[in-house]
């Protein structure tokens, strides 16, 4: 691989230091930046970062990219999707704008049980050309390292090869085996019978992590902690869904068993947000999901002033946010949630990274990081989260390639 110079770059910026996670409104925005800026990446890593006045003659076979005119940040990291599925929900979207509710939908069969429908009947085949389709709209918008869940198969078959496709497409598959309830299993408490029977022992060789949905109609958090037991024995990481529509305890156990995050917290109050800042508990904020769905905004700025481990993500999922776009993220937690745009990036790269276990590896424009980086068409970089939906993404490096180019 030859080496990669990205030359004459109006700016770069990249969260502070080298430490993970970053916490409070000070350390979540302060930004290392360099301006008339180089970086240069060797062997799939950055190899120097630096003024252009400090660059000397280099050896051997050298690519260069010119950024005049341009800014660059890290490769982003969405650490909450669901991008693995198959179908969609236009029709539910259109129901719902006509009035039905999320829980309204859910309980008629529709919402995530549509979906596993649709799932269940594309196969394995079906299912990687779907995720690589959906792999291709993230790494468009300057996503590089993805998460993404299995819990749309809510069998043994479909969950494990939802597992594998996401590892064989690049990304970190976490086993959201406690999704919802299968309507071939009369109640939850059977369904958690069979899936930590015969699915978490594959499951566990699979995911890096395992997930549970914990809201009224889905698992309670009895059930909850009983399927995030049996994972965390198995060896897998911990992740919630948590407080989306109702506060159901989701962080208390979140904080009791040592997971890696909670995710969602529209619901959260502020005895929440002061058990999560005295924590190790990520907070992941979805704002596109409470956009779509009509929701309050999580109390991002509550939670960040208390010095919570916030990071964000787009919960990308075929019903409740078609979105898989992490500049919009960023902009609704800019406009919405109190978050200036550092903090905003620093929530989707270092602490997101922080989130999956690569906080050492991605999430900075640094040296020995991996070359993943996100070269935007302004030389400001704040236009990433300031134009709202805004097609400014000149090109994405990943491992220090050109995986993408407009």
């Amino acid at each position: 691989m030859p080496k990669l110079l990205i030359r004459d770059l109006a700016e770069v910026v990249s969260p502070a230091g080298t430490h993970a996670p970053l916490r409070g409104p000070a350390e979540m925005s302060t930004l290392d930046a360099y301006e008339d800026a180089y970086v240069l990446c060797e062997d799939g890593r950055v190899s120097a970062v630096g003024r252009m006045s400090e660059l000397g003659p280099l050896d051997g076979d050298v690519q260069e990219v010119d950024g005049r005119g341009r800014s660059a940040v890290p490769g982003l990291v969405d650490c909450h999707t669901h991008a693995c599925f198959a179908g969609d929900r236009a029709d539910e979207f259109s129901r719902r704008a006509a009035g039905a509710t999320y829980e309204e939908l859910h309980a008629a069969g529709g919402g995530i049980l549509s979906t596993v429908r649709a799932t269940r009947a594309a196969g394995e085949e079906g299912l990687a050309d779907a995720l690589v389709r959906h792999r291709s709209w993230m790494l468009a918008a300057g996503t590089t390292t993805f998460e993404a869940k299995s819990g749309y198969g809510l069998d043994r078959d479909t969950e494990l090869a939802q597992l594998r496709v996401i590892r064989e497409a690049g990304g970190i598959p976490t086993w959201l085996g406690a999704h919802a309830v299968p309507p071939e299993f009369p109640d939850a408490d059977s369904y958690l019978d069979f899936a930590l029977a015969e699915v978490l022992p594959e499951a566990a060789r699979l995911a890096e992590a395992a997930d549970v949905f914990l809201e009224r109609g889905a698992f309670d958090a009895t059930q909850a902690h009983r399927y995030l037991k049996a994972c965390r024995n198995a060896g897998l990481g911990l992740r919630l869904h948590a407080d989306q529509f109702t506060e159901g305890g989701g962080i208390p156990l979140a904080i009791e068993l040592g997971a890696r995050s909670a995710d969602h917290l529209e619901a959260t109050g502020p005895e929440g947000v002061r058990a999560l800042a005295g924590s190790d508990v990520s907070a992941v904020l979805l704002p596109v999901a409470a956009l779509f769905l009509g929701r309050p905004m999580p109390p991002g700025r509550d939670l960040l002033e208390a010095g919570a481990i916030v990071a964000l993500a787009t919960d990308f999922n075929p019903g409740s946010a078609f979105c898989e776009r992490l500049p919009v993220a960023m902009t609704l937690a800019c406009t919405q949630m109190g978050f200036g745009p550092n903090a905003a990036l620093t929530a989707c790269t270092v602490n997101a990274a922080h989130v999956l276990g690569r906080a050492d590896s991605v999430g900075r424009i640094a040296t020995g990081y991996d070359a993943d980086l996100v070269l935007l068409d302004t030389s400001d970089w704040r236009h990433l989260a300031y134009h709202f939906a805004g097609d400014i993404i000149a090109a994405v490096v990943k491992g220090g390639e050109v995986a993408w180019a407009r």
